[in-house]
Protein backbone atom coordinates (compact mmCIF):
# COMPACT_ATOMS: atom_id res chain seq x y z
CA UNK A 1 0.00 0.00 0.00
CA UNK A 2 2.86 2.59 1.06
CA UNK A 3 4.61 1.84 -2.46
CA UNK A 4 1.77 2.40 -4.17
CA UNK A 5 0.62 5.85 -2.37
CA UNK A 6 4.24 6.87 -3.46
CA UNK A 7 4.29 5.53 -6.72
CA UNK A 8 1.17 8.43 -6.71
CA UNK A 9 3.15 11.09 -5.18
CA UNK A 10 5.87 10.73 -7.87
CA UNK A 11 3.54 10.73 -11.08
CA UNK A 12 2.49 14.30 -9.84
CA UNK A 13 5.58 15.72 -8.64
CA UNK A 14 6.53 14.80 -12.28
CA UNK A 15 3.71 16.52 -13.75
CA UNK A 16 5.01 19.13 -11.57
CA UNK A 17 8.58 19.18 -12.90
CA UNK A 18 7.19 19.09 -16.46
CA UNK A 19 5.61 22.34 -16.01
CA UNK A 20 8.23 23.48 -14.44
CA UNK A 21 10.32 22.62 -17.84
CA UNK A 22 7.76 24.41 -19.55
CA UNK A 23 8.99 27.84 -17.23
CA UNK A 24 12.06 27.40 -18.03
CA UNK A 25 11.73 27.06 -21.52
CA UNK A 26 9.91 30.33 -21.42
CA UNK A 27 13.06 31.56 -19.56
CA UNK A 28 10.60 32.19 -16.32
CA UNK A 29 12.08 30.40 -13.29
CA UNK A 30 11.42 26.75 -13.68
CA UNK A 31 8.34 26.06 -10.95
CA UNK A 32 5.92 24.34 -11.69
CA UNK A 33 2.51 22.81 -9.73
CA UNK A 34 -0.42 20.63 -10.32
CA UNK A 35 -3.78 20.50 -8.10
CA UNK A 36 -4.95 16.93 -7.46
CA UNK A 37 -8.66 16.58 -6.66
CA UNK A 38 -10.10 12.92 -6.40
CA UNK A 39 -7.02 11.00 -7.55
CA UNK A 40 -7.14 13.50 -11.33
CA UNK A 41 -5.07 16.52 -12.05
CA UNK A 42 -8.12 19.43 -12.70
CA UNK A 43 -5.18 22.18 -13.08
CA UNK A 44 -1.84 23.17 -14.13
CA UNK A 45 0.54 25.57 -13.88
CA UNK A 46 4.14 27.13 -13.89
CA UNK A 47 5.74 30.64 -13.39
CA UNK A 48 5.07 33.25 -15.59
CA UNK A 49 5.92 36.27 -13.75
CA UNK A 50 7.95 37.75 -15.96
CA UNK A 51 5.32 36.75 -18.85
CA UNK A 52 2.38 38.31 -17.17
CA UNK A 53 4.41 41.24 -15.44
CA UNK A 54 2.31 40.00 -12.10
CA UNK A 55 4.02 39.33 -8.69
CA UNK A 56 1.00 37.01 -7.98
CA UNK A 57 1.96 34.87 -11.22
CA UNK A 58 3.54 31.78 -9.49
CA UNK A 59 3.05 28.48 -10.47
CA UNK A 60 0.81 27.72 -7.26
CA UNK A 61 -0.93 30.27 -7.14
CA UNK A 62 -1.44 29.97 -10.60
CA UNK A 63 -2.90 25.98 -10.97
CA UNK A 64 -4.94 27.16 -7.16
CA UNK A 65 -7.08 29.64 -9.26
CA UNK A 66 -7.65 27.38 -12.65
CA UNK A 67 -8.34 24.63 -9.80
CA UNK A 68 -10.91 27.01 -8.23
CA UNK A 69 -12.29 27.72 -11.01
CA UNK A 70 -12.87 24.03 -12.47
CA UNK A 71 -14.82 23.25 -9.21
CA UNK A 72 -16.91 26.72 -9.04
CA UNK A 73 -15.51 27.29 -5.75
CA UNK A 74 -12.49 29.10 -3.51
CA UNK A 75 -12.48 26.54 -1.11
CA UNK A 76 -10.13 23.76 -2.72
CA UNK A 77 -10.80 21.70 0.71
CA UNK A 78 -10.14 18.20 -1.28
CA UNK A 79 -7.82 19.17 -3.28
CA UNK A 80 -3.73 18.23 -3.12
CA UNK A 81 -0.92 20.66 -4.27
CA UNK A 82 2.41 19.40 -5.79
CA UNK A 83 4.68 22.41 -7.10
CA UNK A 84 8.74 21.36 -7.50
CA UNK A 85 9.75 24.41 -5.00
CA UNK A 86 8.60 25.44 -0.99
CA UNK A 87 6.14 27.45 -1.26
CA UNK A 88 6.61 31.21 -0.58
CA UNK A 89 4.17 33.97 1.90
CA UNK A 90 1.88 34.65 -0.65
CA UNK A 91 1.15 31.22 -1.52
CA UNK A 92 1.44 29.77 1.37
CA UNK A 93 -1.66 32.04 2.32
CA UNK A 94 -3.26 31.38 -0.75
CA UNK A 95 -3.23 27.52 0.15
CA UNK A 96 -4.61 27.93 3.74
CA UNK A 97 -7.44 30.27 2.21
CA UNK A 98 -7.95 28.41 0.15
CA UNK A 99 -8.26 25.18 2.38
CA UNK A 100 -6.19 22.75 0.19
CA UNK A 101 -5.92 19.67 2.35
CA UNK A 102 -2.38 18.34 1.36
CA UNK A 103 0.82 20.41 0.35
CA UNK A 104 3.96 17.90 -1.33
CA UNK A 105 6.83 19.97 -2.80
CA UNK A 106 10.07 18.97 -3.77
CA UNK A 107 12.94 21.30 -3.18
CA UNK A 108 14.09 23.58 -0.12
CA UNK A 109 13.83 27.51 -0.86
CA UNK A 110 16.42 28.78 1.54
CA UNK A 111 15.70 32.32 0.41
CA UNK A 112 11.75 32.79 0.51
CA UNK A 113 10.26 29.19 1.70
CA UNK A 114 7.59 29.45 4.50
CA UNK A 115 7.01 25.88 4.84
CA UNK A 116 9.94 25.09 6.86
CA UNK A 117 13.22 27.23 5.56
CA UNK A 118 12.57 30.43 6.30
CA UNK A 119 9.39 30.28 8.96
CA UNK A 120 6.85 27.07 9.39
CA UNK A 121 3.89 29.43 8.69
CA UNK A 122 1.86 26.28 8.55
CA UNK A 123 2.47 25.51 11.96
CA UNK A 124 1.10 28.66 13.24
CA UNK A 125 -2.57 28.47 14.68
CA UNK A 126 -4.33 29.47 11.47
CA UNK A 127 -8.16 27.61 11.34
CA UNK A 128 -6.94 25.51 8.76
CA UNK A 129 -4.29 23.00 8.93
CA UNK A 130 -2.64 21.53 6.27
CA UNK A 131 -0.64 18.29 5.83
CA UNK A 132 2.49 19.06 4.16
CA UNK A 133 5.54 16.51 2.64
CA UNK A 134 8.93 17.98 1.66
CA UNK A 135 11.41 15.92 -0.32
CA UNK A 136 10.00 14.24 -3.32
CA UNK A 137 11.95 14.20 -6.10
CA UNK A 138 14.31 17.26 -4.31
CA UNK A 139 17.12 16.36 -6.40
CA UNK A 140 15.47 16.70 -9.61
CA UNK A 141 13.91 20.07 -8.94
CA UNK A 142 17.02 21.32 -7.52
CA UNK A 143 19.13 20.94 -10.54
CA UNK A 144 16.51 22.12 -12.64
CA UNK A 145 17.05 25.75 -10.62
CA UNK A 146 20.35 25.87 -10.19
CA UNK A 147 20.82 24.83 -13.92
CA UNK A 148 18.80 27.56 -14.60
CA UNK A 149 20.33 30.47 -12.21
CA UNK A 150 23.54 29.00 -13.94
CA UNK A 151 22.72 29.92 -17.24
CA UNK A 152 20.98 33.68 -16.51
CA UNK A 153 24.04 34.60 -14.89
CA UNK A 154 26.38 33.46 -17.98
CA UNK A 155 24.30 35.05 -20.19
CA UNK A 156 24.55 38.43 -17.71
CA UNK A 157 28.38 38.37 -18.39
Amino acid sequence: MKSQENQKKLKYMNAALREAKKAENENEVPVGAVVVFEDKIIARAYNKREQKQEFHSHAEFLAMMKAAKKLGTWRLEDCDVYVTLEPCPMCAGAMIQSRIKNLYYAADDPKSGVAKSIIQIFDLPFNHKIHIESGIMADESQELLENFFKRLRKSKN
